[in-house]
């Protein structure tokens, strides 16, 4: 996040916190917790703690559990890939070739694994 950014976020969080500091001092000493945190993850991050939370957020608030984010992000993504791995196999569903079922039913009688 640039400073600019930083200053944008605290008046939105000012918004929701009239208490909340977001004079220039404290987006300068804050900007070293947060200049390498994507501003779109923090803007998301403080929307849902106004959704959520009473108290004004704090950098870790901002942050979030960003290895949390990280792994429901990848979970969402395997679980897309599956859907989209059974929608391929659905769509390539052919039934078995003539006489398979009958085939097998005799070899499992038979006792014969050939």
């Amino acid at each position: 996040m640039e400073m600019v950014e930083i200053a944008e976020l605290y008046k939105h969080i000012k918004r929701h916190y009239p208490f909340f500091d977001a004079s220039v001092e404290k987006v300068k000493e804050d900007y070293r917790y947060l200049k390498d945190f994507p501003a779109d993850e923090a803007r998301a991050n403080v929307d849902q703690h106004i959704l959520t939370e009473t108290t004004e957020p704090k950098i870790a608030h901002i942050r979030g559990r960003m290895g949390d984010q990280l792994d429901s992000r990848r979970s969402k993504e395997a679980a897309a890939e599956h859907f989209a791995q059974l929608d391929a196999w659905s769509a390539n569903n052919t039934p078995p070739p003539e006489g398979y079922w009958e085939a097998m039913k005799q070899k499992l009688r038979s006792g014969t694994d050939a």
